[in-house]
């Protein structure tokens, strides 16, 4: 028997089916109670509203689960490899051998982009923030692949799929080599998929390539642990923008365009400018402690908490061992890197920190691993955006195939209500 949930308004009994999820998460279904009552509800922010009904990605903040596709982030981290990853989020399963070396060929074969974007990226300051460059660069794309996706052919939709996961990388690398006035190129289809990003926006001009493993293996467990978390703000955007059935390229600019923001991507920017910051007055991390502690000091730690982990962040535990090996094996003396070791410990020890739940959390250790391997700050959230594409895939995927209506908001208006025109005479 399904369960239902009633509503009283004013005296009258409105009935709605409650929706339990795979991991008993219970929703109740209010689709109808616009039409069958006129009331609607207030939820800013929706941290209340389920948009969807979504098989990607499975979290739960007060248990400090992440799991992709049932598969726990954990072991993904461990065991997967980023362009395994991206396979698993976008088509449902962990590919066999076989279908992974198709993936990543045909990913390959679709990693030019077209010589006129080039001249797009020179009409762009050298001031320009990358994420602003590289929003402007993948809405640019829809330009030179003007055709519609049909979403009911299968092939049409691996094209699209195989076609941005081959160009946006070359735009990341090629946005982060016009930031550092180096010449812009395509890397090597010799390359693993990450090894390849990594030539791309590291080699330098008059040396031959290396391969610095340490480098590879923390890379693609960042962009592992960034790859997906459910309906946070850019990837609703990707659902909603893409509910116009605007284009997959428009969709995740537009995604692109929410993750820039400072409180969401652009966390790990922030925390290493607040690092900066320290170090500027002195490199005191008590000082900073205190400040933080003190409820009138406007003064906020960066990097620490999360909004929807009430407990440790799963991905910062398995972050945390790859920035100490990044650090311990390259053997880096920066001062701002002290300081965030000194601020790790205090809140790994500190009861008030402890008490309140304010563990370091992914930004804090993917800003400090990206700094540490050279990444300017600026080039932070690109690198996030990196790692997110893949999820925004498969959730611009499931919503089309899925048929989901365009999405559109209610309110509550508070305005004035009807008032007589003046004329300018009478103002």
């Amino acid at each position: 028997m399904s369960k239902i949930a009633t509503l009283e308004i004013d005296g009258k009994k409105y009935e709605f089916p409650i929706v339990e999820g795979t991991e008993n998460e219970l929703a109740i279904d209010i689709k109808s109670l616009r039409a069958s009552s006129n009331v609607i509800t207030l939820d800013p922010g929706y941290k209340n509203t389920g948009s969807c009904e979504s098989a990607i990605t499975f979290l739960d903040g007060e248990k400090g689960i992440l799991r992709y596709r049932g598969y726990s982030i954990e072991e993904l981290a461990d065991k997967a490899s980023f362009l395994e990853v991206c396979f698993l989020l976008i088509f449902g399963e962990l590919p066999t051998q076989e279908e992974l070396s198709k993936f990543h060929k045909d990913i390959k074969g679709q990693s030019i982009v077209d010589e006129d974007m080039k001249r797009i990226l020179d009409g762009f300051p050298k001031s320009a923030h990358p994420m602003g460059v590289l929003a402007s660069l993948t809405n640019a794309l829809v330009a030179f692949n003007p055709s519609s996706v049909n979403v009911d052919s299968e092939e049409d939709m691996y094209k699209a799929i195989v076609k941005i996961l081959g160009k946006f990388p070359v735009l990341v690398a090629w946005t982060m080599r016009k930031k550092m006035s180096l010449p812009l190129n395509y890397g090597d289809t010799s390359l693993g998929y990450v090894e390849n990003i990594h030539k791309m926006m590291f080699q330098q001009p008059n040396e031959d390539y290396k391969v610095d493993r340490t480098f590879i293996e923390a890379l693609d467990k960042l962009l592992i642990l960034h790859a997906d978390h459910e309906q946070n703000c850019s990837t609703s955007t990707v659902r909603i923008v893409g509910s116009s059935h605007s284009g997959l390229f428009a969709s995740l600019s537009a995604g692109i365009a929410a993750l820039w923001g400072p409180l969401h991507g652009g966390a790990n920017q922030a925390v290493i400018e607040m690092l900066e910051a320290i170090k500027a007055d002195g490199g005191d991390t008590s000082k900073f402690i205190l400040k933080a502690k003190d409820k009138n000091d406007p003064f906020r730690l960066m990097g620490f908490g999360h909004r929807v982990y009430k407990n440790f962040d799963p991905r910062a535990k398995i972050i945390k061992k790859a920035a100490d090996e990044v650090l311990g094996e390259l053997g880096i003396e920066d001062p701002i890197l002290d300081i965030a070791k000194g601020l790790e410990k205090v809140a790994l020890e500190d009861e008030y920190f402890i008490s309140r739940n304010l563990y370091p959390n992914v930004d804090f250790y993917s800003g400090i691993i990206y700094r540490a391997l050279g990444i300017p700050t600026d080039m932070f959230t690109v690198m996030f955006a990196l790692g997110r594409l893949p999820g925004w895939i498969a959730q611009w995927k499931e919503m089309r195939l899925g048929k989901e209506p365009i999405g559109r908001p209610r309110q509550v208006y508070t305005g004035y209500t009807h008032r007589a025109f003046k004329t300018r005479s009478e103002r």
